[in-house]
């Protein structure tokens, strides 16, 4: 399981992170999204402790808490969603719709 670490800075590190949360166990992994076009943090991250205790008082201790300037929110990671076919696609002949040769014959 892993730790939810929402409000960040975007000026946040994956050491920053790691830093703060190593006062309450091992740190095994940090994880920070980051936006597709700019590259830049997306102002939320995961923490995997070591167990479930250390992530309990990592929880305890730095939900609400402020940190660089924001109110951390810290909680359990809810599980990622299955991403099944995605809805409402072109799907078929979408390659007919104009300059695209798909079934024309000259």
């Amino acid at each position: 399981m892993s730790i939810y670490v929402g409000n960040l800075s975007y000026e946040v590190t994956q050491d920053d992170l790691t830093h703060v949360f190593q006062e309450y166990g091992t740190v095994k992994r940090v994880q920070l999204p980051t936006d597709r076009e700019t590259g830049r943090v997306r102002g939320f991250g995961f923490v995997e402790m070591g167990t479930e205790a250390e992530e309990t008082a990592a929880i305890e201790a730095l939900d609400g808490a402020e940190w660089m300037g924001r109110d951390l929110k810290v909680n359990k990671a809810r599980p990622r969603e299955e991403r099944g076919a995605r809805s409402g696609g072109g799907g078929g002949n979408w390659g007919n719709r104009g300059g695209g040769g798909g079934g024309r014959r000259y």
